[in-house]
């Protein structure tokens, strides 16, 4: 937020030059830039923090020069879920506005403080009248106007990507993947839709022995407020002290989750950062946060599921055939079959390497550092492949995903896991 606490900044410029006067700060590495270049985005209320969150923890993995990792990664990790709170009073506001009633006519009981904030809503504990215990996430009050003026202007997002040096070396074109970025976060502004992603996956979940998604109450949904049931657990930090065998069991979820929910529905969360998960001591993990949610066809899974086989089975000729079909090479000049196979064979590690396969941060790191960027020793394939802009999401989500299970050092089965049947995933 800007100088009150209801009000956000408004106009291209005005949003552009706080970050444009904090990069020439931070060229010495001074100890307070993290700080200071959370606050600014998190003040921002705008696509930038929005963005900063969804790519934190894909920074974390990626390949930073040394004396800059320190301040970009302390930075973007404090966005995670570390956003300045609005006022109460606002945040009773916007609830009475959009339900149409009094506060406690909705609720029995609500609680003006948050319990959590993030880029564009923040949530409060609420009771409602039959006693059910739930979470109503409130948006920012004037977000939805920043985050449009923050789109409009096409190059300040990509400028943005661009800060981190590292993310510039994964195999996307960073004004291709500041445009996917740019319509998940316009999605994520109508919380009715939100609302509707988060039902549909509750619906594929329930009852899953080690996957949690909260059930929305969908009177008490509008566009600018969810409400869901409460859920509590263990948070990211936390989750990292815990035991191995605990780990491994969380880490074993979210492969799940993430394989799952493409193979079950067609879907992934496109914002699978830490700071949307709960962990609880049976093993299992809650999911939050469905506004980022990126939806592919039939012929689209099928695609990324022939890719995988044929790597895992070691034909290069198919996985040729298949990349080129759907437009990841070009016909004319694609790269050399056997070097592709080793390409994504090294990707796919976790589930071709002896089982059980251990994640770790340095595997991580490699991931991003050498098999996504363009000067490593895959850089005659990574020269010849176009990434079409629908699946950009799904290789930013495997490096999300890659990082917290490297974070967790979560060890498993993982080819087993692939091969689950559905009613497992």
């Amino acid at each position: 937020m800007a100088d009150r606490g209801d009000s956000l900044p408004h106009g291209r410029l005005r949003r552009g030059l706080p970050l444009i006067g904090l990069t020439a700060r931070t060229v010495g590495g001074t100890t307070s830039a993290p700080d200071r270049y959370a606050e600014l985005l998190g003040r921002s209320r705008g696509a930038l923090m929005k963005a900063g969150q969804m790519l934190s923890f894909v920074a974390m993995g990626a390949a930073l020069p040394d004396d800059q990792r320190a301040i970009y990664q302390a930075a973007l990790a404090r966005l995670q879920d570390d956003a300045p709170p609005m006022p109460p009073n606002v945040a009773v506001g916007v609830v009475e506005t959009e339900l149409r009633r009094p506060l406690l006519d909705a609720f029995a009981e609500f609680d003006p403080a948050p319990i959590a904030a993030a880029s564009i809503g923040q949530v409060h504990a609420a009771r409602l009248h039959d006693g059910r215990a739930v979470a109503v996430k409130v948006q920012y009050p004037g977000v939805d106007d920043a985050i449009r003026s923050d789109l409009r202007n096409g190059q300040l997002l990509a400028s943005f990507l661009k800060l981190g040096r590292g993310l510039t070396s994964i195999r996307t074109d960073v004004t291709a993947l500041a445009g996917e970025l740019a319509r998940l976060i316009a999605a994520e502004l109508d919380y009715r839709a939100e609302a509707a992603h988060q039902a549909e996956f509750a619906a594929a979940y329930r009852g899953h022995r080690s996957i949690r998604i909260p059930e929305v109450v969908m009177p008490l949904c509008t566009s600018r407020v969810i409400t869901m049931d409460l859920a509590t657990g263990q948070r990211w930090a936390e989750a990292l002290t815990g035991p191995s065998s605990l780990r491994d069991r969380w880490g074993q979820a979210i492969v799940r989750f993430a394989l799952g929910s493409m193979r079950r529905l067609h879907m992934i969360n496109a914002d699978m950062h830490p700071g949307n998960y709960l962990f609880h001591e049976d093993g299992s993990v809650t999911f939050l946060d469905f506004g980022c949610v990126k939806r592919y066809t039939t012929a689209q899974v099928a695609t990324l599921e022939a890719a995988a086989q044929a790597a895992v089975d070691g034909d290069a000729s198919e996985l040729s055939r298949v990349l080129a079909a759907s437009g990841f090479t070009d016909n004319a000049g694609p790269p050399e079959p056997r070097l592709l196979l080793d390409w994504l064979r090294e990707a796919l590690t976790p589930v071709i390497a002896p089982q059980p396969f251990i994640f770790t941060p340095q595997f991580a790191a490699a991931l991003a550092q050498t098999d996504l960027s363009r000067s490593g020793r895959h850089a005659d394939v990574i020269s010849k492949l176009t990434v079409p802009p629908d699946f950009l999401s799904i290789a930013r989500v495997n490096l999300e995903v890659t990082a917290v299970l490297g974070a967790l050092r979560a060890a498993g089965d993982w080819a087993a896991i692939r091969r689950e049947p559905l009613e497992d995933q």
